[in-house]
């Protein structure tokens, strides 16, 4: 399997996990202060999302970059 592949079921599926948390944090604030695990818990999924995102992004420009190198060669 493909490590861009890889990368992006992981994106995906941290996405979700991500998205689960932030609903859980909503819900118990809705019955009064939610204990510090609840609310800080957001926090690696979305670092994780950021790195992986910000890896994604770079994808189409080191393409680039590569198909350059090889057409001046």
């Amino acid at each position: 399997m493909n490590v861009n592949h890889w990368i992006r079921q992981f994106h995906r599926w941290v996405s979700v996990i991500f998205t689960v948390t932030v609903i859980a944090n909503f819900v118990t604030m809705a019955f009064g202060q939610p204990p510090a695990y609840v609310v800080y818990s957001p926090l690696l999924p979305l670092f994780l999302l950021l790195f992986s995102g910000l890896y994604m992004f770079v994808l189409p420009y080191m393409g680039k970059k590569r198909a350059a190198r090889r057409a001046a060669a």
